[in-house]
Order: structure tokens, then C-alpha cells, then sequence
């Protein structure tokens, strides 16, 4: 069986945009990797069920810094650019589709805001709605300059929730028909802790929070009801005796909700979590990404293996990924791949 994953760059070096690579998952090899849009450093996408891809664009030939966000049709060999999104201002960290409701959502992390697009009839985005993310900034460096949301998509009922890194700050957004967002709670977390990604299990309500700069997982609760959250317990990312820099980055639950996995860049690691009962985690392993700056990963349908892009290695590795204690295993590694951030299994076709 041959499954696709699109993988997002930046485009500071070799890379030229979004590639395609292969997975094979009976010889469990990655292959033909290759460039399949032209755009400037696409570091985040989403796919819809339509095989639009909607990616963060840092288009640089304006002669003025602009950015936001590319509309691609995949429905097309080679996919065709429909739509840049752009104007002054640096380009968007995040990007997430709504598909019950056809909104797409972007997080800008230099500019601070959180803007709502509604998705038109031929996939082309108009934007709907844009709040500007306010706060106190947090004490690291990393901080200094304000606010900085990374993540803005759903929670288990359909509400906005926002990471925001710089003020230490998750925000709860309603959503009205119209796309309009109504800020309604504000989870602060510890100072420093800089909020990057949470990821949900639906059936609990339980989100787990990726703090960058503390290298740490939240347990988080969350009520439906007046959509507040709750810190119930944090857990490191890393060794204690680690002293180097470290930025935990990106968050994944499997899919019988009974594992946590979270990339550390700096020390260039996977993490495992066993989610255990009483809102615990207890981790399993972790284990190296065998290569610098593990920025994104994914698993192959069946979660039995794990794909990952380390951005500063400009490789690829894959684990096979034990479906009973959640251990991951190397079996291939060094697979080239030009400044990778983010890696998407593509969404089947629904004839299949």
C-alpha cells in the first residue's frame, strides 16, 4: 500500500515549496520525494476533503515583507495555485480547516492575530474575521516582543482555541455562523511555559498542551459548558540533567487515545506518553530523531508507523510504532528531504 504525505518547508535554502513523498507501508520505506507546488516557505497546510491545500505563503517577490496564506487545487497534476491570500506583514504560523462549517483558520505568530477565512464555493478564502491577540508577554527572550499565537483550531465542541506562546495565554473563541469570534475564556499558564499546540481527545475532553519554551505537556481539562480549562498536570519533555536549548514542538494523540507523542528540537527527540487514568501521563520512552530540529510528524493510517521531518538535518526518518505500549522503533532514516516543518498525510479520495 502506497500512502502520501505532503511535507511543508521553509525555502531559505534548497527547498522551492510543498513536496509529495511515499510511503510504502509493506516495505515501510519512504521514496520519491518530490516538489509538487512552487511557493515560498509553506511551513505549515491543511488539506480539505475538496484536495484543497490551504498553506502558510511568504511570498518574497514583493520588495516589501508580506505573507498569509496560498490556496492550491490538488485536484490537478501539478497542483494549480488558485489564490494568495497575502498582504504586509510576515506570514502565518498555522493553518486549519473547518470543514462542517467551511471556515479555514490561521495563527500569525510575528504579526499576533488570529484571522477566519470562509471557504467559497470554488475553494478560494475571503476573509470572515481577524482578532488581535492581547496580553501580558511572558518573561523569556523569546517573549519580549508580544503576543505570539502558533495554533488556532478546534475544540471537542467547535469552538476556536489559541495557543498563544508570547502571553503565556490559551484563548476559547465562539464562532459565529458568520465566522465572527467572540473571545470567551482565557487560560493563563505558567510564566515562560509558551504555549505552541494542544491536541484533543474528543470522548474525555482532555488536551494535551505542548509548552515550547518550558519543554513540557499539559494535561488540560476542558468544559463544554463555559468552555474552561483547567491545568491538572504538567510533565517534561526532556531529561532533567538536559541544559542545552530545547523547543518542544509538535503534538499528536494516537488514535485509540492511549498514547501522547511530542518532538523536542535541541535535543532532538520523540517523547512518548502512555495516557493513563486520573488525567495522568507517564512516559514510555524517548527516543532520537536522528536528525537536528525534529519540527513535525504523522503517522501512516494505521498508526503503525511514523513519519518525521527534522528541518535542520533536511531529512526524514521512519519508526515503526508498537500499537500496545506505544514504543516507536527506527527503520529508516537519513531520507532527504530539504527543510521540512510539517508533515501531512494526504486526505483519500472518497471514491476509494
Amino acid at each position: 500500500m502506497i500512502e502520501k504525505f505532503l511535507i511543508g518547508t521553509y525555502t531559505m535554502k534548497d527547498s522551492e515549496g510543498i513536496f509529495e513523498v511515499a510511503l510504502d507501508t509493506a516495505q515501510q520505506r519512504l521514496q520519491n520525494a518530490r516538489l509538487v507546488a512552487k511557493i515560498d516557505s509553506p511551513t505549515y497546510l491543511a488539506e480539505s476533503k475538496q484536495h484543497m491545500v490551504y498553506a502558510v505563503d511568504r511570498n518574497m517577490a514583493q520588495p516589501d515583507l508580506r505573507g498569509g496564506v496560498a490556496t492550491f487545487d490538488f485536484t490537478q497534476e501539478p497542483a494549480a495555485l488558485l489564490q494568495e491570500e497575502i498582504e504586509t506583514g510576515t506570514s502565518d504560523a498555522y493553518v486549519a480547516i473547518d470543514e462542517e462549517r467551511q471556515f479555514v483558520f490561521t495563527a500569525n505568530y510575528h504579526m499576533g492575530y488570529v484571522s477566519v477565512y470562509a471557504i467559497q464555493a470554488d475553494g478560494r478564502l475571503q476573509l470572515a474575521d481577524r482578532v488581535q491577540s492581547l496580553g501580558m508577554v511572558g518573561p523569556r527572550p523569546e517573549q519580549a516582543d508580544g503576543a505570539h499565537p502558533h495554533y488556532a483550531n478546534l475544540t471537542p465542541d467547535g469552538r476556536l482555541i489559541v495557543c498563544d506562546l508570547g502571553t503565556d495565554e490559551v484563548h476559547v473563541y465562539d464562532i459565529s455562523d458568520q465566522g465572527k469570534l467572540t473571545l470567551i475564556t482565557v487560560l493563563p499558564t505558567t510564566p515562560g511555559f509558551g504555549p505552541r499546540n494542544i491536541s484533543f481527545v474528543n470522548e474525555t475532553n482532555l488536551g494535551y498542551l505542548v509548552g515550547e519554551l518550558a519543554s513540557q505537556v499539559a494535561v488540560v481539562r476542558y468544559d463544554p459548558k463555559d468552555a474552561a480549562l483547567t491545568i491538572v498536570n504538567t510533565y517534561p519533555t526532556i531529561p532533567a540533567d538536559w541544559t542545552a536549548h530545547n523547543g518542544a514542538a509538535a503534538i499528536k494523540i494516537s488514535r485509540d487515545q492511549r498514547f501522547v507523542y511530542v518532538t523536542n528540537r535541541g535535543h532532538d527527540s520523540v517523547a512518548v506518553f502512555e495516557i493513563k487514568p486520573n488525567e495522568q501521563l507517564a512516559l514510555v520512552q524517548r527516543i532520537a530523531s536522528e536528525g537536528a530540529f525534529p519540527r513535525d510528524f504523522n503517522f501512516s493510517a494505521d498508526e503503525s508507523l511514523l513519519v518525521l521531518a527534522n528541518q535542520k538535518a533536511d531529512n526524514m526518518a521512519l519508526f515503526s510504532r508498537d500499537q500496545e505500549n506505544g514504543r516507536l522503533t527506527l527503520i529508516q532514516k537519513d531520507f532527504p528531504l530539504p527543510e521540512g516543518t510539517c508533515v501531512m498525510r494526504r486526505v483519500p479520495d472518497s471514491h476509494h
